[in-house]
């Protein structure tokens, strides 16, 4: 296109995008702004960290967990200026890769369709209602919403199949809450009250140490039995129809009657007897709920098949990388030295890098690595 004028190759809208490239000059003020006739705030005294804590101290209930300055962290750090802790830990989830790998990993389905959820969406699902759940019962929203953020950062790729294709590499076996806290999160230098949140969401693991972490426990539950049921009705695998009747009587049968249903028990329950639980009949609908879940969802024989192709692909990966050690990326590696091959070491690195992997990429490496071929990998991959 030698000698073309670039305005001739370039979209009107590209250069309207193009010409905003300063900002607007507000007048009189000395200031730039995203457009001339910005809305002005008014003049105001900053809200800084340490007016957000007295906020808090004020506003929280009493078994409500408080921010303090840096927080607790395994490495100590200076105070920001504005955030407080448990913000500061909410915005590094956010920000870190473990998060946005999420959006390439299963929650119910391999490789879904658009509309369906991911292990992202699930995430900010639970945020949503761990929030909701601490606003109205007057818990820390900062520290609910990072731990809810994080809670699923450990899970490795194609859902819980995973916890059963790593666990025999592991002393203690895979755990991906515990993962989560103790390997994936360890160089975001979160607070312990966040990192008790992740490691204990599970209900098969002790209790969490805060009340927001106990928010979070149900809030996963409950989004992700509601979602999940969403999901698989509109693939057609379930029918609404069939739902348990304890269920549609005491929730409903669509997703948002259930969220309100069991957030607003929750909500009445916590202020009733100051501890965060659902009431017994609501109690035995989520568990009813989830009871159909499985039975209908989780474990079809279709899932089954799904799970089974995981395990036996992300076996094979780590025992390939464990005796390929020099394959996996340095960032990857645990340890500045390479491990040598079919070491402990190498093990561990292999495990850790297989489990960071979303569900495509770790198709694309069985392919690449192990010479698969598309019919023995999980149904719904498509190497082109």
């Amino acid at each position: 296109m030698a000698g073309t004028e670039r305005g001739d190759v370039l979209s009107a809208r590209a250069l309207e995008w193009a010409s905003t490239m300063e900002g607007a000059r507000v007048r009189s003020s000395g200031v730039r702004a995203a457009h001339e006739l910005a809305a002005a705030a008014g003049a105001f005294d900053v809200f800084d960290r340490q007016a957000r804590e007295e906020t808090e101290e004020a506003w929280l209930a009493p078994g409500g967990t408080r921010a303090r300055g840096a927080g607790r962290r395994l490495v100590e750090e200076e105070p920001d200026d504005f955030r407080t802790c448990f913000e500061r830990d909410r915005d590094r989830i956010l920000h870190s890769a473990a998060f946005r790998r999420l959006a390439g990993k299963t929650q119910v389905f391999i490789f879904p369709a658009d509309h369906q959820r991911t292990r992202l969406t699930h995430a900010l699902e639970v945020a949503q209602v761990a929030t909701a759940l601490a606003r109205a019962s007057r818990l820390n929203v900062a520290l609910c919403e990072a731990i809810a953020l994080g809670h699923d950062c450990g899970h490795g790729p194609g859902g819980h199949a995973s916890e059963d294709a790593l666990s025999p590499f592991l002393e203690g076996g895979f755990d991906h809450a515990v993962w989560g806290a103790e390997v994936t999160a360890l160089p975001l230098n979160l607070c312990v009250e966040t990192l008790d949140g992740i490691r204990n969401h599970s209900w098969s693991r002790p209790a969490p140490a805060t009340p927001e972490g106990e928010v979070v426990a149900l809030a996963d539950r409950i989004a992700y039995t509601a979602h999940d049921l969403e999901d698989a009705a509109h693939a057609g695998i379930v029918d609404i129809e069939r739902l348990p009747r304890e269920v549609v009587d005491r929730c409903g049968a669509t997703r948002s009657a259930q969220l309100r249903a069991f957030v607003h028990d929750v909500v009445q329950v916590s202020s009733a007897t100051g501890r965060v639980a659902l009431s017994e009949p609501m109690g035995e609908a989520l568990a009813a709920l989830r009871r159909f879940n499985y039975e209908q969802i989780y474990l079809r024989p279709a899932s089954a098949e799904q799970s089974q192709r995981v395990i036996d692909m992300l076996r094979s990966l780590v025992d390939h990388y464990a005796s390929h050690p020099a394959e996996m990326p340095p960032d990857h590696r645990f340890s500045v030295a390479q491990a040598a091959p079919d070491s402990a070491a190498a093990l561990t690195q292999a495990v850790g890098y297989v489990a960071g992997m979303t569900d495509r990429f770790a198709c694309v490496q069985a392919v690449a690595r192990l010479g698969w071929t598309a019919d023995r990998l999980p149904r719904g991959f498509d190497s082109g």
